[in-house]
């Protein structure tokens, strides 16, 4: 059973249960800054860490994670505890940074066709490995019929502006560019956009797509 990490109001009209990148707990600066900006949007967060990433809390060996299909289960586990606790006619999104995005991304269909979710969100989904844009992660996404949010940083090497413009994603999923962001979202200093500013402007847009799919 996964521990939660509870942040926003219990009452909140929405909850997005969200789940770590793969080399990041989700106590990472980013979880931890992105979760507060989206209760401050009036979303409540359930964060929860797949069993190879709690265990490095006790002292475990530290293990690379598994593949993404392989921790679908632990996931659906996350659901199922997280769904016991919802409050009447609040609607939970699943989604999670990068891995925990792909890996909720994968079983998104299935949740939404059960009733399960209301929606996915991924904050930047490794659409492809660095450096290996041949090997795309994409196939599902192409007839995803679940509402879904992808905010992506405009020259992530996980997935860019211009490499995702040429995929055939489905209608049902929307994409927010954060300005010159990196896969966590930060910009070149340059650039004319901060990190600050650009963790906000996800944090709006998830709380704006979630909000618009509340009954």
């Amino acid at each position: 059973m996964p521990d939660f990490l509870q942040s926003g109001h219990a009452t909140a009209p929405c909850r997005l249960l969200l789940a770590h990148g793969a080399g990041a707990a989700m106590t990472s600066p980013f979880l931890e800054q992105l979760t507060a900006l989206l209760a401050t949007q009036g979303i409540g967060v359930s964060r929860f860490e797949f069993a190879y990433m709690a265990a490095r809390r006790t002292g475990g060996k530290r293990r690379p994670p598994p593949a993404a299909e392989k921790i679908t289960g632990e996931y659906l586990e996350a659901i199922s505890e997280a769904r016991r606790d919802l409050r009447p006619r609040q609607r939970l999104f699943i989604g999670g940074k990068s891995m925990g995005g792909r890996v909720a991304s994968l079983i998104a269909q299935d949740c939404f066709d059960r009733g399960e979710i209301a929606g996915l969100v991924c904050f930047g989904y490794p659409f492809h490995p660095p450096g290996k844009p041949e090997q795309l992660r994409t196939t599902h996404l192409e007839i995803l019929t679940c509402p879904a949010l992808i905010v992506q940083g405009e020259r992530d090497p996980f997935g860019s502006k211009v490499e995702v413009a040429g995929y055939p994603l489905a209608p049902a999923i929307s994409l927010t560019w954060i300005g010159d962001g990196d896969h966590d979202l930060g910009p070149r200093g340059a650039s004319g956009f901060t990190r600050k500013g650009n963790l906000a402007a996800a944090a709006g847009a998830a709380a704006a797509f979630m909000l618009s799919h509340v009954a």
